[in-house]
């Protein structure tokens, strides 16, 4: 058995810059695959077994540190840095797919920016995964970044407190994780303690800072579609019958048009479907702002709520109007009751005394 190991990583250092992207590529394409909603078993299945993976081998990394290193246990322990590297590359894709399907780019790009840095560096960091303080670290960040959004599914509520609640959970974790392991190298708390206090307190104000200042998106809730109509009625059959301008780029930049036509007394319409796990009920609401060219600055000219129900694949759907809207620069944002932006439309309204041609749908 032993000289398996010592085959196998003979082949893994001589490959390694190839094996390497191939696994990174190769995983990123998978989790794109098999990672769709946020709430489903399988999903947090894997995400989950990717935390035991780097737990466990966080475990066995350190608790044979203090044995000797030779023999079968010996090669083994050379290779589990490489298993550390493998579950956290897995964790970082799967948050980055998550996250970015809750995200505004607008109001959320810090946050996916550490989760791509972290994604992409990951190649970069694997000499790091050796060191007890960025083990602790980075599972921790990953535990914290996981509970964020399992909380919510779990408890089938979305708040300040339900993520107030999974910040203590992983706490807790990771500092009972932590206390068990300096069982074992007493020797090395007073080295490793106040690094550990800062670099975990540290990570702990950065998330919070990130989620109160709306940075972190609103998982799991995410924008199905958005656009504005110029006519949205619901039918009996619970569907909605929508009217709009068409895109010229639909591909690129949605279906509907970036500048609606509006004719007197017309009212302007904005349609939304917001997905939410099952059985979490939250409200959403569709911010109406207006650019004051006067000031500079996007004025909230009003704020509709409605809740909403989860479950459904393709989003919970619901639309609000006005009915006196001036000509101009004009966007909707999609938000949480706090705040959180979901997503953002911008469009253009234009008076005209011609009725445009328009596209009808069934939603």
């Amino acid at each position: 058995m032993r000289a398996l190991f010592q085959k196998l990583q003979q082949f893994y250092l001589k490959y390694e810059r190839h094996i390497t992207t191939v696994a990174f590529v190769v995983g990123f394409v998978v989790d794109n695959l098999t990672l769709t909603r946020v709430d489903l078993l399988f999903d947090n299945l894997v995400l989950f077994s990717y935390l035991l993976v780097a737990t466990a081998s966080i475990l066995f990394f350190n608790m044979t540190s203090v044995t000797t290193t030779t023999g079968f246990f010996g090669s083994v322990r050379s290779l589990v840095p490489l298993t550390m590297q493998f579950a956290f590359g897995g964790l970082f894709s799967g948050f980055f797919i998550f996250y970015t399907q809750s995200a505004s780019l607008a109001a959320s790009w810090p946050f996916l920016l550490l989760l791509l840095l972290l994604l992409i560096g990951n190649e970069a960091l694997k000499k790091r995964y050796s060191r007890f303080v960025f083990q602790m670290s980075m599972l921790f960040f990953v535990l914290f970044s996981y509970l964020i959004f399992f909380f919510p599914i779990l408890l089938h509520e979305i708040s300040a407190r339900v993520f107030i609640l999974s910040g203590v959970a992983s706490l807790f974790a990771i500092v009972a994780l932590i206390g068990l392991l300096l069982r074992v190298m007493p020797a090395r708390e007073q080295e490793w303690k106040k690094a550990l206090t800062v670099s975990i307190g540290g990570i702990f104000l950065f998330v919070n800072i990130f989620y109160f200042a709306n940075i972190i998106p609103p998982i799991p809730l995410s924008l199905k579609e958005a656009g504005v109509y110029h006519s949205v009625t619901r039918t009996e059959d619970n569907a909605y019958m929508v009217s709009y301008e068409q895109n010229k780029w639909p591909l690129f930049f949605g279906k509907t048009s970036a500048t609606f036509h509006k004719n007197p007394g017309e009212s302007v319409y904005f349609y939304s479907a917001v997905f939410a796990p099952t059985d979490l009920d939250t409200n959403i609401f569709h911010s109406w702002q207006y650019y004051d060219e006067s000031i500079g600055e996007w004025r909230e000219m009003s704020r509709i709520g409605f809740p909403i129900i989860g479950g459904r694949d393709g989003g919970y759907r619901g639309y609000s109007m006005k009915t006196s809207v001036v000509p101009g620069d004009w966007r909707v944002q999609v938000e949480t009751a706090r705040g959180q932006i979901l997503g953002r439309v911008k469009f253009i309204i234009v008076e005209s005394q011609t009725s445009s041609p328009l596209k009808t749908e069934m939603r």
